[in-house]
Parts: structure tokens; sequence; C-alpha cells
């Protein structure tokens, strides 16, 4: 699994349900597929691998923000990402507007390792693509 580990001061000591699957938010007419590619190339800085997708779903996270994901094979190296930026207050109260990386590392885990990483909000999309590939290995098991 790809995940990105969250940028910014309030992310930056931690590892344990820090990181995410690359995302961002839209607003229609722009539809999630559309925005999903776009997010992805603003967050790494390279387009997202070609190939079929798999449809995970929706998944509504604490905030509210409702998070539509797919997954593709691919083959990305995360040394070659150039994140996006974002502008906060830093320190809060400060008055001072730092600069920081949307994400500051991208890595490739096994199942087992991105959920101890994973957000929680995000980990039944690991759920959800396991069940799909077991269900693949089942049917063609069954031919």
């Amino acid at each position: 699994m790809l995940l990105g580990h969250m940028g910014g001061p309030l992310w930056e000591h931690r590892d344990a349900r820090a990181w995410s699957v690359p995302k961002g938010e839209y607003v229609p007419p722009e539809e999630a597929w559309d925005a999903a590619r776009r997010e992805f190339t603003e967050e790494l800085g390279m387009p997202p691998p070609a190939g079929p997708y798999r449809p995970l779903g929706d998944v509504r996270q604490a905030s509210g923000k409702v998070v539509t994901v797919w997954a593709v094979e691919g083959d990305l190296d995360p040394r070659r990402i150039v994140p996006g930026t974002f502008e906060m207050e830093w320190p809060r109260g400060s008055g001072v507007t730092a600069t920081f990386p949307e994400i500051d590392r991208v890595a490739w885990f096994p199942p087992h390792e991105a959920r101890e990483r994973l957000v929680a909000g995000q980990q039944a999309f690991l759920d959800r693509l396991a069940g799909q590939l077991a269900d693949e290995d089942r049917a063609s098991g069954d031919q």
C-alpha cells in the first residue's frame, strides 16, 4: 500500500495513525474520480499510475469529510515525489505564516504495517481491498 505521511508540524513526530492515502477536497461539478487523479498529482508531484482501477468506495472521516478511494497496481518510486505545499500560522498565535509540504514522505507498506500507520478513518479501505483480492483469489481457484 502506498501511503503518504501527513506534512506540517502537527504530524512531524508521529508515525502511528499519521499516514494517509493521497487525497483532497473537491467541489461539484468536479467528479470524485477527476478530483482523485488531480489530487494525486498535486500531492505527489507526478501523475497517478495507469492501469485498471478498483473502486474502494467512500468513508466519512471524523471531521465529516467524505473520502472516495480507488486502488491501482503501480510501481511508484517514493524518492521521486515532489509534494504540494500548504500555509498555516506557525507557531500558533505567532502571526507568522509558514509553508509546509502536504505530504512529507511517501512509502510502500505491506497491509499489516499500513494498518498500523494509516489514520483510523481510512482503514476501511484496507479491508475493502483485501476483500476484493480474496474474492478474486477464490474465483481463480474455482476455475
